[in-house]
């Protein structure tokens, strides 16, 4: 992988040298952005140089890697080495990228929309644009699309896909599984003279799933070698990652404040303990039930809808309470009115109530914004089930009824050993003489071995939940 400059004095003879990388039309036209140090060495020393580029640009969340794709397009136009580029992003970034790039360097991209597709004067609307985005999944999933990129007139200089990670493919039991995404990934490789992967999250943890994502840069060298035995692979000179605490300013000093984690470890009660045991026993039995219905689309509704239930288990006795009311009282709902139609009508009517998902539909979930994916979320938990008949239904809904009462019961309890840690916590720092102004706040030196929370009017907390029912519980 790619490394970051041995010191801070090598980082600050790169800026030094920041004229000279310059064109002078770039000069007269500079961008509306201050590079910082390893930006400017992602595009100057680790970019530009390759040609064609074949590369995964990996450094952490926050590094700016839109800014770094801004400075190679604008580079690479000055020199009169890009005409036409591509940015493929999640359709959440879309906008995003959009003004980005016209505020900061004043690209003018065009996002890709259907109205716009069907507009096209030539019929083709990627050969009257030059400067492209689009969304990942309305170039994957719409065949039309990416019949129109294909043309041989409808070559790129360049193309880029940010969050590149969702362009996967995954090596199981000795065969390949190619989604989608991956397939369009491998496309667009060879459409394009420079192809560029941005992604904070290359790995997934699986070496041979890694060795498949690489092969989109270059599959004559990673195609197949996992299979063939080769478990380890130098990727130095396809991929850059550098981490927040290898990121400096001009000065040497560090771009971020150091992170320091603590785990805090807790032991459940005697009442938690039952919850959580009885509603994984629940959680197990219907993922059984569900593999059991010959139905690979609805058990996937039902299994993320178990998933999203232990979900909330973890976060908090509200969290989960909530969650088994409202699934109970919905399937209480459903039962009511099955119980008013014929009996051979029954199963069918179980099925067509319950709304189905794929798996690109779980990935669109990722993409979407969160108000839409809680909704998307309540929906599935609240109605996916696995029953079949009437007496089926009617024993799902006597155990969330047990499961309610027993989250009722340790909400009301008063012990919930996570709030009582967190509790804890907070008076550790928010002390009644650290909130009375009469404690300063003690200076840690950068580097410290993990200092403790000192009290003083002057920290801040920020508390992050998936849920909003834990958010309204810890209101």
């Amino acid at each position: 992988m790619g490394t970051a400059p041995s010191s801070a004095s090598s980082q600050r003879h790169t800026v030094s040298a920041w004229p000279t990388f310059l064109t002078p039309c770039w000069r007269y036209t500079p961008p509306l952005v201050d590079p910082l140090p390893h930006q400017i060495t992602a595009v100057y020393e680790a970019m530009l140089p390759r040609h064609p580029l074949r590369f995964l640009l990996a450094d952490d969340p926050g590094a700016g890697k839109t800014i770094m794709a801004g400075l190679f397009i604008k580079e690479l136009i000055t020199r009169g080495d890009l005409q036409r580029c591509l940015v493929v992003c999640p359709g959440s970034l879309a906008e995003q990228w959009q003004d980005e790039l016209y505020r900061r360097f004043h690209l003018p991209f065009e996002i890709l929309t259907n109205d716009k597709l069907e507009s096209a004067r030539s019929g083709n609307w990627f050969l009257e644009n030059n400067l492209v985005i689009a969304r990942l999944d309305n170039l994957s999933r719409n065949e039309d699309v990416q019949n129109k990129l294909k043309v041989p007139d409808c070559r790129w200089d360049l193309i880029i896909c940010d969050e590149a990670h969702k362009m996967s493919a995954t090596f199981f039991g000795g065969e390949i599984k190619y989604t989608k995404r991956y397939k369009l990934g491998q496309n667009l490789s060879t459409y394009t003279r420079h192809f560029l992967l941005m992604t904070a999250t290359p790995h997934n943890g699986k070496e041979e799933d890694f060795q498949l994502f690489l092969a989109l840069l270059d599959g004559d060298r990673f195609e197949g070698r996992f299979r063939d035995g080769v478990h380890a692979v130098d990727v130095s000179d396809l991929m850059r990652r550098m981490v927040k605490e290898n990121l400096l300013k001009f000065d040497g000093t560090p771009l971020f404040p150091e992170r320091i984690a603590y785990t805090v470890l807790y032991r459940l009660s005697h009442a938690e303990a039952r919850l959580y045991k009885e509603v994984t026993d629940y959680v197990r039995e219907e993922f059984n039930r569900a593999e059991a219905l010959q139905n690979d689309k609805r058990a996937g509704t039902v299994g993320f809808a178990l998933t999203i239930l232990q979900r909330r288990l973890a976060s908090s006795p509200e969290a989960i309470y909530q969650s088994l009311r409202r699934r109970r009282e919905r399937l209480a709902k459903r039962l009511r009115e099955l119980e008013l139609l014929q009996r051979g009508a029954v199963a069918a009517a179980i099925a067509e109530s319950i709304p189905v998902l794929d798996a690109e539909d779980v990935d669109d979930l990722e993409d979407a914004p969160d108000h839409e994916v809680e909704a998307a979320e309540e929906e599935i938990l609240d109605q996916a089930t696995a029953a079949r008949t009437i007496d089926e239904l009617k024993a799902e809904i006597a155990t969330l009824t047990m499961l309610e009462s027993l989250a009722l019961a340790v909400r009301r309890s008063g012990e919930d050993r996570k709030w009582q840690e967190l509790a804890n916590l907070l008076s550790e720092i928010f002390t009644p003489a650290a909130i009375a102004n009469r404690l300063a706040e003690e200076s840690v030196p950068y580097g410290a071995d993990k200092p403790k929370p000192k009290p003083s009017p002057r920290q801040k907390l920020v508390i992050f939940t998936e849920h909003r029912d834990t958010m309204n519980y810890l209101e």
